[in-house]
């Protein structure tokens, strides 16, 4: 399990491959990518500010993917989050997740993904032609990770 909050582009292909090399028990891996975009709330974004509580943050992962793990059969994970200034079309994070079979690794990536768009610590703040922004929580992210709760 790798579970990171770092400054530093990530290479999806070589975490990857660093999670697969030398398995033979893993039989899918499911991946995500989050992009910063250049728009947002019908605003341009020119750039954006990721903060984070240092050690909160790690540990609200660590427990994200531990839940996974007892809802599904996972082999491995990897979570990276990326926190400081962003520029459009930078990736932000990777859930990867590794298990026997391609339903239980796409469904805790979802899930992961889910979960930590409403229970991680980081904030937001936009650069916009208007002005700095703090980006509010979305209903949509609410009711994303409202559906886990029914299912076990």
């Amino acid at each position: 399990m790798k579970i990171v909050v770092q400054t530093e582009v990530f290479d999806l292909g070589a975490e990857v491959n660093a999670m697969s090399h030398g398995r033979t028990d893993i039989g899918a891996i499911a991946s995500f990518v989050g992009l910063a975009r250049d728009m947002n709330e019908g605003s341009g974004v020119q750039a954006m500010t990721l903060e984070h509580y240092p050690g909160m943050t790690e540990k609200a992962l660590v427990m994200l993917v531990e839940e996974a793990n007892t809802r599904w059969t996972l082999l491995d994970v990897t979570l990276i989050h990326r926190v400081g200034r962003l520029q459009p079309g930078d990736p932000i994070v990777l859930v990867a997740v590794a298990s026997s079979h391609r339903g239980e690794a796409f469904a805790a990536c979802e899930f992961i993904m889910d979960a930590l768009k409403t229970r991680a610590p980081f904030w937001k703040k936009e650069e916009t032609a208007e002005g700095e922004r703090w980006v509010d929580a979305r209903v949509s992210d609410d009711t994303a990770v409202a559906r886990w709760e029914k299912i076990p």
